[in-house]
């Protein structure tokens, strides 16, 4: 059996439009990327049905952080089912047992605990609930332009164009901008429960914070009886050349999220981590918060495996090896193109192309798609094209990479008129 190729692709497109979302369909229809995901290994995608070849620099927000079906997460996966299925959540898990040692060994301070969700949304949701309950209080802080889930109190610390088609807010949700002292100790009083942060906000176009930023916000938790909750679902498990994003700014959460990359691209995982102490509050009613998917027991060694690879000190030397071509490749390429490219904001392989305006990401997108990259603007600040290689991409892929961006970048000019 065969599961890619078995048709055309106008019909392809118009089941899906018929079926799944005639506004996608239309949309990439419109902007001439009539991409049909088919096969799929390592860095690369095919259409489905032509040759049309992607390097994947999108790695949809860092799942394909392992490249795309992985032969060592797949070989796992394939050997679990043989034994285990999704298991029940209600009852006591040797596997999440395990998974959840591995999250606490791996993980710095006294983050020891960890609830498993199936998607990041559901495990920042449970961030939030915890920091509500545990702290008896009701505001939850966020930055403007950030991005934490389409789910309910993740959708509510959003910006206004995700949430407002679906009704009002709910009460205690403040946004203030990303990388202000000023704004987040205004903001921050004796009813704050929660200040709440990606690591390096991708969707506002991958603003690197201040150093100290994050020790400002514990400390001004600390003082006020919040706690800090930061959002590793994107920057998590190497990507930055470190375990977790927020080791580069030398603070441990009250709580932390991750996700995407956990899964291997293979098997749907999240997880919220933290102390014992913020443990205690479910000891009254541990069955508060369930998931039925969550930590499938299936899916455990697969998570398992990806923690084991991506804390390998030699992978993540590979990704810093890695990072460092692509800053001094994209020095060279803003000399080449100063009409346009204005920086490379850069944190490990955690990047985003600053160009000049905001017609320039959506346009790069399309002209590094016809040039043979997957790149995707950053929607809340489309003058940043985010770039999320695959961390197993090795030099010379990386090299012939931005070749291809360099391209890119001359189609944008050309396009644009700059």
């Amino acid at each position: 059996m065969h599961y890619i190729g078995n048709d055309v692709k106008d019909n392809i497109i118009n089941r899906f439009s018929s079926h799944v979302s005639s506004g996608k369909a239309d949309f990439f229809k419109r902007v001439g990327i009539d991409f049909v995901f088919g096969s799929r290994q390592g860095a690369y995608v095919w259409d489905a049905v032509s040759s049309k070849r992607l390097i994947n620099c999108h790695c949809n927000g860092g799942v394909f952080n392992l490249g795309h079906r992985n032969p060592e997460i797949v070989d796992v996966l394939k050997k679990s089912i043989d034994e285990l299925d999704i298991g029940n959540h209600h009852l006591i898990s040797e596997m999440r047992a395990c998974l959840g040692e591995k999250m606490a060994e791996l993980s710095p301070g006294d983050l020891s605990h960890t609830v498993f969700g199936v998607g990041g949304g559901e495990a920042i949701d449970l961030a939030i609930k915890l920091a509500r309950g545990y702290t008896r209080k009701i505001n939850i802080i966020s930055a403007k332009g950030g991005y934490h889930g389409h789910t309910g109190l993740s959708l509510a610390t959003g910006d206004a164009q995700y949430r407002d088609p679906f009704g009002p807010n709910p009460e205690g949700f403040i946004q203030v901008p990303f990388n202000s002292k000023e704004a987040l100790e205004q903001a921050v009083d004796e009813n704050t429960a929660a200040v709440i942060f990606e690591t390096v906000p991708a969707t506002d176009g991958m603003p690197i914070p201040q150093k100290d930023y994050f020790r400002f916000a514990l400390d001004l938790c600390q003082k006020n009886g919040a706690l800090l909750i930061l959002d590793e679902i994107q920057t998590g498990l190497g990507r930055t050349g470190t375990i977790w994003g927020f080791e580069n700014f030398g603070v441990v959460p009250d709580i932390f999220v991750t996700g995407k990359g956990l899964s291997g691209g293979i098997y749907p995982m999240s997880a919220t981590c933290f102390s014992a102490e913020l443990e205690t509050f479910f000891n009254k009613n541990p069955f508060i918060h369930i998931s039925t998917f969550g930590g499938a027991e299936a899916g455990c060694p697969v998570a398992l495996t990806v923690l084991e690879i991506t804390s390998r000190p030699e992978f993540l030397d590979h990704v810093q090896k890695l990072a460092d071509i692509f800053h001094q490749g994209f020095a060279a390429l803003q000399k080449k193109h100063p009409a346009i490219l204005v920086n490379l904001r850069q944190l490990g392989l955690m990047m985003g192309i600053e160009m000049v305006n905001e017609h320039c990401g959506p346009v790069l997108t399309k002209a590094l798609f016809d040039n043979g990259v997957l790149s995707v603007y950053a929607n809340n600040n489309p003058k940043v094209s985010q770039f999320l290689p695959p961390l197993i991409m090795d030099s010379d892929l990386a090299k012939e990479t931005i070749q291809r961006v360099d391209k890119s970048l001359e189609d944008t000019k050309t396009m644009l008129d700059l």
